[in-house]
């Protein structure tokens, strides 16, 4: 039996008979930019995390960028991140010609490293960016204390949550703690869309405004624009799609959660093996079940062979990418990450995942560990 790595048809055939009427009535309303369904979605999701506004968008990506650019971001500021992530919160940093500025993550999770917060904030730091990476929350208490200068005087915080709505740190929701919480509905996502898509969250009404005029090319009211934006608006059909499954996300979440205690029992003690730890003050919602293996190339091999599929997030840190060339760092500058990066391996989790199907992940697990398991 092969066992996918994700399988989204699984969801869909669930959900087919409720997601066909949504799209049919937007199709017949011909209201497909914006309109009442994206205005529900808003407001359902936007009570779901605990503020008081969100405004959808056509990406994760563009959720980032437009939240950047409601900060006025220009050339020589600074935002301070992850390098162990992927490229959308650097990538929207760089389009505003601002400049990131790198820490390493914890020693023994995968989130930015907090305590190094302070550090790498300077007199060019305009926002601090922490990524709520495979689902689960950074350390925000500690994040927003260090947002905070001796003079009282706050830096904004923007969290990309694209991995984690649902998660929560402390009893709050992934989104809720920064100025805005940026959170992406790509497919495979905790709540996916048939296509990109994306939202912003925040509770500061000015700031929402400000998101809003953006999203729609600067314009208020149309026609006249006080402001260069974009198009960063959310299709109808898409939240239409999105409403439907929003019904079922904390049922999507449990599941994960499932399947995650499953593998947190089937593989612990396993030599070579180091499972994901949340720690206290956290209730992850596992986008990703992301382990860190000695020799991982082994393992991937062994997975293959038993017909379980796997993942690596991710195979390079973004200090070291060609991209990112110009900004002078070096392999070696965040080992943390680095280490990673090397010894990643994410196994199958999603919701729809089958009790046998998670038993026969975890068999072949353990099976590859063991010695005289097949190198590549």
């Amino acid at each position: 039996m092969a066992v996918p790595f994700f399988d989204l048809t699984r969801q869909y055939a669930a959900l087919e008979d409720d997601i066909r009427p949504a799209i049919d009535q937007v199709l017949r309303s011909q209201q497909c930019i914006g309109g009442p369904v994206v205005a529900e979605l808003e407001e359902q999701l936007a009570r779901y995390v605990g503020v008081r506004h969100a405004v959808g968008v056509s990406s994760g990506t563009d959720a980032l960028l437009l939240s950047l650019m409601a900060l006025n971001l220009k050339p020589g500021d600074e935002v301070v991140t992850s390098p162990f992530t992927f490229f959308a919160p650097i990538g929207s940093v760089m389009r505003l010609g601002a400049t990131p500025v790198f820490v390493d993550i914890e020693p023994d999770g995968f989130n930015l490293d907090p305590t190094r917060l302070t550090e790498a904030i300077g007199p060019r730091t305009r926002a601090l960016l922490p990524i709520h990476l495979f689902g689960q929350c950074a350390q925000m208490d500690q994040v927003m204390a260090a947002a905070y200068s001796p003079t009282g005087e706050a830096l904004p915080v923007i969290e990309d949550l694209a991995q984690a709505l649902g998660a929560q740190f402390e009893g709050r929701q992934a989104g809720s703690f920064g100025a805005a919480g940026c959170v992406s509905f790509f497919p495979t996502k905790n709540l996916g869309a048939a296509g990109d898509g994306g939202m912003v969250f925040t509770d500061d009404d000015a700031l929402h405004e400000r998101l809003r005029l953006l999203a729609r090319h600067g314009a208020r009211p149309k026609y006249h624009h006080i402001e260069v934006g974009g198009n960063f608006r959310l299709d109808a059909i898409q939240a239409a799609i999105l409403s439907v499954k929003l019904r079922h996300l904390e049922a999507f979440c449990e599941r994960r959660r499932a399947h995650a205690a499953y593998y947190d029992e089937a593989l612990a003690g396993l030599e070579g093996l180091t499972l994901p730890s949340p720690g206290p003050g956290h209730q992850p919602v596992h986008n990703q079940y992301v382990v860190r293996v000695a020799d991982r190339a082994r393992l991937v091999a062994h997975l293959q062979q038993r017909g379980v599929g796997s993942a690596v997030y991710y195979p390079e840190a973004l200090h070291t990418q060609p991209a990112l060339k110009a900004l002078g760092y070096q392999r070696g500058d965040f080992p943390r990450a680095e280490k990673a990066c090397e010894e990643v391996l994410a196994l199958p989790i999603f919701p729809e995942l089958r009790v046998e199907e998670r038993e026969q992940v975890a068999r072949a697990v353990r099976e590859g560990l063991q010695p005289g398991a097949p190198a590549t």
